[in-house]
C-alpha cells in the first residue's frame, strides 16, 4: 500500500507544491518510512508570504479580546485530541507514549490558554510633558516564523505561535523535517477555532526552506530552537537582510550540583529525569552531575540500582515503556561515538554504554541508559552536548570549587542545586550562569516561567510576559495641547 503524502499548510489548507519533490519521514522505533511530505518550493514560499500578509491584516484588526476567545477555542481542541496527538508524536519521535500522552501536548496547550489570557492585558503608557502628553501604544511586529526542533514538535509549534498569535502577529512555522506531523495537526486545529486563513502557515523542508524564512525581508521576527551552530547561521541571515528580531533557545551542557545535606533519593530522581526523560533528547538536561565527596558513594549506588531497575525500553506506543527511540540512526551512531569518545578518555562505565534492540521494537534506533563515573572537567563527554542518554558524574569537595567548575562551559541554559539549606542553595545558584534555574527540582517549566539561556545557549525568552513583549513592538505619540513656541 502506498504510504501518505501530505503537504505545507497554506492559507488554512493543505497546498500542493509545483516541483513535486518530496522527503521522508521514519518511525525511530521502527526504522520505517510512515509518510513522505512536499517540500516548500519556491512557488509554496510566495504563496505563504502573500497568505501570511492577508492573514495578518484581518488577525491584526481584530480586539485583543476576540483573538483571546479564539485561541481559547484551540485550547479546547487539542485538550480534547490529547490521546490522537500524542500518538502522532510518538510515531514522529520515537518518545514513549506515556510522556507525550500526559506533557507533550497538555504543555502546548497551557502555553496557548497562557498567551490568551494575555492578549488584551497589553497596555501602553500615558504621561503629561508640560501641558502636553505622550502615550504608548503595543503593535503587533506583522509575519514572524518559527523554525522548531524534533524533540518537542507540537510543543515547541505552540511555546512560539501562542505569544506570537495573542499579540496580533501572523506566523509562518517550519517543523523539523524529522517530525512534522504535529505542527500540521496545530495548523488545522487553529483554523477550527477560528484563526483567519494565512495568520498560521507550516512550510516543510531542511535547512534551505529555514533560509529563506531566515532572510526574506518580508519576515520581521524568526524564533529558533536548534544547535549553537545554526543558530550563529540563523542570526546572520536575520541581520544581512531586513535586521529582524530573534529569539533564539540553542543547547545546553548544563550542571546538576549535589551538596552533603542534599535528599539523595530526590537528587538522583532529578539526575535521572534530566538525563533519560526524552531519551536525553532534551536541551536543558542536566549532563554533567557534580556530587559532593561524602556522598557521593551513595548517591551512584542509588542511582545505578533505579537506573538498571527501572527504566524500561521497547516500543514507545507501550504505555508501561518509559524509554524510547532516538530519533535517527544517525543519531543514535553519534551518541554512541560519544560513549566510546567517554571510554577512550578515562571514565569508568558504571552502566549503560550500548545500542539496544528490545523484543517489542528490534530494529528501532535505541541508546541504553549510560552513566560514566570518574569523569574529569575536560573530557569530551563533560564539555560537549551529546543530546543522548549519557549522563557524566563528577566529585567535588567545596563550594566555590564547583562553582567555578560548573560555570566553566560556553554554555549556559539550565541548572540545578540539591540541598537542604536554602541560604546555601540561593546563593549558589546566584552565581550560576544560567538562565533556568531549579532548587531541589528539575525539568518543571510552567508557561509563566521564561526560558531561555545565557552565553552561547540562546537570545531571548520562551514564554513568561516578556516573550509576549518581544511579539510587539512599542509606538510612542506625542500630542500637543499647548501653542508652539518656534524660533522661526
Amino acid at each position: 500500500m502506498a504510504l501518505p503524502t501530505y503537504q505545507n499548510f497554506i492559507h488554512g489548507k493543505p497546498l500542493a507544491n509545483k516541483n513535486g519533490e518530496t522527503f521522508a519521514v521514519t518511525n525511530p522505533a521502527t526504522a520505517e518510512v510512515i509518510y513522505h511530505v512536499e517540500i516548500a518550493d519556491e512557488f509554496i514560499q510566495q504563496q505563504a508570504i502573500e497568505s501570511a500578509k492577508q492573514g495578518f491584516a484581518a488577525w491584526s484588526a481584530m480586539m485583543p479580546v476576540e483573538r483571546m476567545r479564539i485561541l481559547n477555542k484551540a485550547v479546547a481542541l487539542l485538550r480534547s485530541r490529547n490521546d490522537e496527538l500524542a500518538k502522532l508524536e510518538v510515531l514522529d519521535t520515537g518518545k514513549p507514549i506515556q510522556e507525550a500522552d500526559c506533557v507533550d501536548i497538555e504543555t502546548g496547550a497551557d502555553v496557548i490558554e497562557y498567551y490568551a489570557g494575555l492578549a488584551p492585558t497589553q497596555l501602553g503608557t500615558q504621561q503629561g510633558v508640560g501641558g502636553d502628553f505622550f502615550y504608548t501604544r503595543k503593535e503587533p511586529l506583522g509575519i514572524c516564523a518559527g523554525i522548531g526542533a524534533w524533540n518537542y514538535p507540537i510543543q515547541i509549534a505552540c511555546w512560539k505561535s501562542g505569544p506570537a498569535l495573542a499579540a496580533g502577529n501572523a506566523f509562518i512555522f517550519k517543523p523539523s523535517e524529522e517530525t512534522p506531523m504535529g505542527a500540521m495537526k496545530l495548523a488545522e486545529i487553529f483554523i477550527e477555532a477560528g484563526v483567519p486563513a494565512g495568520v498560521f502557515n507550516v512550510v516543510h523542508g531542511a535547512a534551505e526552506v529555514g533560509q529563506w524564512l531566515t532572510s526574506h525581508p518580508d519576515i520581521e521576527k524568526i524564533s529558533f530552537t536548534g544547535e549553537v551552530g545554526t543558530g550563529k547561521k540563523v542570526m546572520q541571515s536575520a541581520a544581512a537582510t531586513n535586521l529582524k528580531d530573534v529569539t533564539m533557545e540553542l543547547g545546553g551542557k548544563s550542571p546538576l550540583l549535589v551538596f552533603e545535606d542534599a535528599n539523595i533519593s530526590q537528587a538522583v530522581s532529578a539526575a535521572m529525569l534530566g538525563n533519560f526523560y526524552t531519551q536525553g533528547e532534551i536541551c536543558t538536561n542536566c549532563t554533567r552531575v557534580y556530587v559532593h565527596r561524602s556522598v557521593y558513594q551513595a548517591f551512584i549506588d542509588e542511582l545505578k540500582a533505579r537506573t538498571e531497575a527501572n527504566i524500561i525500553i521497547g516500543d514507545p506506543l507501550d504505555p508501561s515503556v518509559n524509554m524510547g527511540a532516538l530519533i535517527s540512526q544517525k543519531h543514535q551512531e553519534l551518541v554512541l561515538s560519544y560513549i566510546d569518545k567517554g571510554k577512550q578518555e578515562g571514565a569508568t562505565l558504571l552502566t549503560g554504554g550500548h545500542a539496544v534492540s528490545p523484543e517489542s521494537a528490534p530494529n528501532g534506533f535505541f541508546v541504553a541508559p549510560t552513566i560514566f563515573t570518574d569523569c574529569t572537567d575536560d573530557m569530551t563527554i563533560v564539555k560537549e552536548e551529546i543530546f543522548g542518554p549519557v549522563m557524566s558524574v563528577l566529585v567535588f569537595d567545596e563550594e566555590d570549587e564547583v562553582i567555578t567548575r560548573a560555570n566553566n562551559t560556553t554554555l549556559g541554559l539550565a541548572a540545578g542545586v540539591f540541598s537542604q539549606n536554602i541560604q546555601r542553595a540561593h546563593r549558589v545558584i546566584h552565581q550560576l550562569q544560567a538562565g533556568i534555574c531549579w532548587i531541589n527540582a528539575y525539568g518543571n517549566s510552567p508557561a509563566e516561567m521564561p526560558v531561555g539561556g545565557y552565553k552561547q545557549s540562546g537570545i531571548g525568552r520562551e514564554n513568561g510576559v516578556e516573550t509576549l513583549n518581544s511579539y510587539t513592538q512599542t509606538k510612542s505619540v506625542y500630542v500637543g495641547m499647548v501653542d508652539i513656541e518656534s524660533p522661526f
